[in-house]
């Protein structure tokens, strides 16, 4: 009776324990570390890359979207080749957290190395050698100063600067900042972004109750997205009220 018990136990984990199927295809890059392919929303594991909307400054001291520049400098590299995603697991947010290859070569490694994304120790050390060949080789983000994308998307004003640069003064003020402006950047993307009392993005549609209270200003860290999807591939979750 105990065996047939285990048995039964077995059976109903087995498709639980399934390695996840791979997924393949060529991937339309939303941010340095978020892509889609068909259907599937994926996280780059193991790093970490700013969000579209953050701000570094360059060796100049000048402010520039390292954001964009790290997604970009990621449609380049692959050319609109075909991706490779082992899937790890699934994030709260329904996002399949993989490890993504292209011709063989590892993506997350590829991204650090060159400069355009950190290595995510809180879940993976497997990355901290390319991010040490970085900094060193003062490339991509760490020719300048910045602070770390975990850092950015909760505002935290205590996080460290990096980067080769000397920061100015007023250069919290600066990183922490967003580079969305008061105005839509298009008729198409008019969906709002805020930082809460808790350090949560929340996003408000224009049919939110508070969406007309919602100020933007770049000194508040508020952005804009182009669609629901792009709100919440950036980790933000959708107003309650």
């Amino acid at each position: 009776m105990f065996t047939k018990f285990l048995l039964t136990i077995a059976l109903v984990l087995l498709p639980a324990m399934a390695e996840a199927a791979d997924i393949t295809g060529v991937p339309k890059i939303r941010e340095g570390d978020q892509v889609v392919i068909g259907t599937s929303r994926i996280r780059l594991g193991g790093v970490d890359a700013p969000s579209v909307d953050q701000l570094c400054l360059n060796n100049a001291g000048e402010r520039w979207t390292c954001g964009v520049a790290a997604r970009d400098e990621l449609i380049h590299h692959t050319e609109n080749k075909s991706w490779t995603c082992h899937v790890e697991r699934t994030d709260r947010r329904g996002r399949a957290v993989a490890r993504c290859t292209v011709d063989g070569e590892d993506i997350q490694k590829w991204l650090v190395k060159s400069g355009w994304a950190l290595a995510y120790v809180r879940f993976s050390h497997d990355y901290e050698a390319d991010e040490k060949a970085a900094r060193e080789a003062k490339a991509g983000m760490w020719q300048g100063a910045f602070i770390a994308p975990w850092d950015w998307r909760i505002r935290n004003k205590k996080t460290a600067i990096l980067g080769a640069t000397k920061p100015p003064p007023n250069a919290h003020a600066i990183l922490l900042a967003s580079a969305s402006g008061s105005v839509a950047p298009s008729p198409d993307c008019t969906i709002k972004g805020n930082v809460n009392g808790a350090g949560e993005c929340i996003y408000h549609t224009p049919k939110s109750r508070w969406y007309a209270q919602i100020k933007m200003q770049i000194s508040k860290g508020t952005r804009w997205f182009c669609s629901v999807e792009d709100a919440e591939a950036a980790g933000c979750r959708e107003t309650r009220r």
